[in-house]
């Protein structure tokens, strides 16, 4: 690794990027065009969106806040009640920062302000991502949330071609990054962060194979800890999606250390042991809350765990069950062989990908996880449905009632129990 990292830092400093020459300052043509007619449509919607649901915001609290006072029955959120309160508090919090954040990009589209308003499609990305996870763990998938996946995909789509680059440019911007690519291939550099910041170039390519690599990977793992550790010699399968050999936790964890640790390659391997366990740990513990609140589903439950049997775990006491000191300390041990390790023979495994290749494989790939991760969610919500006694009729309940039924989700998901009552949401029978 040592001699791979000196040879590759030779490369960092002779390798020439073409095109830093350019001006940064000098405006650019796109900066003078106006915006397409469309687009001031679009901002003059959202204005006017963010603009009445502000009030409209107000108006729930205020009829929140006399249903309280005068007849506190009148609200009904569940059979545990204070989750739910709690959940909509921050919803409604949420959806007043996207509200506000739709006023600002919809005036910055209608007076041309590109770069201000890319910079708030950026926020609106985040609100609208924490809407929709809100919006799951009270109702599930309902329609609502289709509005705010139309307007993340709106809005992601602007944020890309609103930026004040024309398309001529962005034809020459392609060619530059061709053979840039090209050039870094030749020596041995493709897919590397020819900047010398970090390890690997954070792109779309790169981090799409990193996510599917290790949840293939990460499910292997945790199916042989099973069967040699917890259960010797029984077999569990511990998918985590609808379709496939993938289980997603490990995905994103990937993602995550790798974006953290891409700049910390070269530290301290204790610095990289302790900066993995914590961000494994953390995100273990928020996916199973998320789990549970959003489908009432436990997959791992570490309550009861000590430390050498002296005495009980503090971390698994503090977060309940969700995540343990030793699974943290394998998440650092993980993160430090995955970025020490794992990730420069990865690297060298996806560039093996043809040229022509590249990015329509890549392209088709992701929208097929996408597939397989909504509907992974929709299987799970009409479980979760089944469970609780709130099962409607509506085509896409049955269609799910019908190809995965009770027994097949339990077989597929052998790791997971649905408790409905420990759910955050509101459709919960009493």
């Amino acid at each position: 690794m040592e001699d791979l990292t000196k040879s590759q830092e030779t490369e960092l400093e002779d390798f020439d990027l073409p095109g830093n020459d350019l001006d940064p300052n000098t405006p650019t043509p796109a900066e003078q065009k106006k915006i397409p007619l469309v687009v001031k449509v679009y901002g003059l919607l959202c204005l006017i969106d963010g603009i009445v649901t502000i009030p409209t915001i107000a108006m729930f609290i205020g009829l929140v806040a006399w249903a309280l006072n005068t007849d506190p029955s009148l609200i009904t959120v569940g059979t545990n009640p204070t989750l739910p309160v709690v959940l909509l508090i921050i919803s409604l919090v949420v959806t007043t920062a996207n509200a506000v954040a739709l006023i600002i990009f919809g005036r910055s589209l209608l007076h041309n302000r590109r770069r201000h308003a890319v910079r708030i499609s950026h926020v609106l990305i985040a609100t609208t991502i924490v809407q929709v996870l809100l919006k799951l763990m009270l109702s599930g998938l309902d329609t609502s949330i289709i509005t705010d996946a139309v307007q993340l995909v709106i809005v992601i789509t602007l944020s890309i071609t609103v930026d004040p680059t024309l398309r001529e440019e962005r034809k020459l911007q392609r060619n530059l990054r061709d053979m840039v690519d090209r050039q870094a291939a030749e020596v041995g550099m493709l897919g590397r962060d020819i900047e010398g910041k970090g390890f690997i170039e954070l792109n779309f390519f790169n981090l799409f194979w990193v996510f599917v690599v290790c949840c293939f990977l990460g499910l292997i793992i945790e199916t042989i800890y099973h069967m040699v550790v917890v259960e010797p010699g029984v077999y569990q399968d511990r998918a985590g999606l609808l379709f496939g050999p993938f289980s997603p936790i490990y995905g994103f964890g990937a993602l995550l250390m790798t974006v953290a640790l891409n700049r910390f390659y070269k530290a301290n391997p204790i610095i990289i042991f302790v900066v993995s366990a914590i961000i494994g740990g953390l995100f273990e513990a928020a996916t199973a809350w998320f789990m549970q609140v959003g489908f009432g589903a436990t997959a791992w439950d570490y309550s009861g765990s000590t430390i050498f049997g002296l005495f009980p775990d503090p971390i698994a006491v503090i977060f309940g069950g969700r995540t343990s000191t030793l699974f943290m300390c394998m998440w650092g041990a993980l993160g430090f062989v995955w970025i020490k390790l794992c990730l420069p023979r990865l690297l060298k495994l996806i560039n093996l990908i043809p040229w022509k290749l590249r990015y329509s494989l890549t392209t088709l790939c992701a929208l097929l996880m996408l597939v397989n991760g909504i509907m992974t969610l929709q299987a799970l919500d009409c479980w979760y449905e089944r469970l609780s006694g709130t099962a409607g009729d509506t085509p896409v309940e049955e269609f799910y009632a019908r190809n995965f039924d009770n027994d097949y989700m339990q077989h597929r998901f052998q790791s997971m129990e649905i408790t409905p009552e420990d759910s955050g949401r509101v459709d919960t029978a009493a």
